[in-house]
């Protein structure tokens, strides 16, 4: 049976309306959640943590957001993706649709997980931001512990090979590589027990589920004080600023091992549009600078560096050129 002629218009017609409907979409798309201004941020922003509650990184997050969204108008909602040692929010972070409103705290092991095969992406996906802050491994034993220096710890790891158990932040993070390389330099042997974050590692150390930690002086510095926890040595060429009296593992034990620890920044998906990144990293470098956050982070003994984007990424790609070396020499690569 033919068409009669008016529902040939009503075909076109409908034809029209699809085609525009899909034009509009794309360009809601493109223009995701901007008024007719052209404003950004019109929603809360959210802001991925690859790790649990409680360490260095969720507390930097969570007084970054509270410092840095009065300047972006708009609240910064911190989320804990937990899992496969940052894997998970990492790849959370760089999968996110590239409008702005997820933003990733990035951790030193995004540049070590691509070269232990636990990662399958590199910090390329992402888009750099700001650097916020950088902190060495301290060797962290609770305060009732034998060792009261890190060379009586170090003789006894060395007379008992895998009889002291090691806590870390996950298996490849920065601070699992730490007590890597000091087993390298020192020639013992630890039993390796990967948990969720250093915040997780940490609980485990006050509850005797592991013997040390080689975490941030800030993730113990709260039960450092209460005279729970006792950092043996740092892992730097410099003492630690929050624990002056506290020795380099040189100073303590003769051992040559320069700076190990982690870094922490943020970024956003790699296509994210300039603009958008633009507005996002000067709301969060006028962050850095109030004075809230930084009594913050010295309240929790967290180390400020502060770097704009173009510094930031340059920090990246020598972190991932680093490790890409030092990985198969520990003998930890699974590539």
């Amino acid at each position: 049976m033919k068409n009669k002629p008016w529902q040939k218009y009503v075909l076109v017609a409908a034809g029209v309306a699809f085609l525009s409907a899909l034009s509009i979409s794309e360009y809601v798309d493109q223009h995701a959640l901007r008024d007719h201004s052209g404003a950004f941020p019109v929603k809360p922003i959210t802001l991925v943590v690859p790790y649990a509650a409680g360490g260095g990184t969720d507390i930097t997050a969570r007084a970054l957001a509270k410092a840095s969204e009065k300047h972006l108008g708009q609240p910064i909602i911190v989320v804990n993706r937990t899992g496969g040692g940052g894997s998970v929010g990492l790849m959370e972070g760089a999968e996110a649709q590239a409008d702005g409103y997820t933003v990733t705290y990035l951790v030193a092991e995004l540049t070590t997980l691509p070269h232990l095969g636990l990662l399958p992406l590199t910090y390329e996906r992402f888009k750099p931001l700001v650097q916020t802050n950088m902190d060495p491994s301290a060797i962290t034993v609770r305060a009732d512990a034998p060792w009261t220096t890190a060379e009586a710890f170090l003789e006894d790891a060395h007379a008992h090979p895998g009889k002291l158990k090691m806590g870390n932040a996950g298996t490849g993070s920065i601070w699992h590589l730490a007590a890597a390389m000091l087993e390298q330099k020192s020639g013992v042997r630890f039993t390796h027990i990967p948990y969720e974050g250093a915040g997780p590692a940490v609980s485990a150390l006050m509850s005797g589920f592991v013997d040390a930690v080689p975490v941030s002086p800030a993730e113990v510095k709260k039960y450092v004080d209460q005279g729970k926890l006792r950092i043996l040595a740092i892992q730097a060429d410099t003492v630690s600023e929050a624990f002056p009296s506290v020795p380099t593992l040189q100073q303590a034990t003769g051992l040559s091992v320069h700076f190990i620890g982690t870094w922490r920044g943020l970024a956003v998906p790699r296509d994210t549009p300039d603009e958008i990144a633009q507005t996002l990293a000067d709301a969060l470098i006028k962050g850095t600078k109030d004075e809230e956050f930084r009594e913050e982070m010295r309240k929790h003994g967290l180390g400020i560096r502060v770097k704009d984007a173009e510094a930031f990424a340059r920090q990246l790609k020598e972190s991932h050129e680093t490790f890409a070396r030092l990985i198969p020499e520990l003998g930890l690569s699974r590539k």
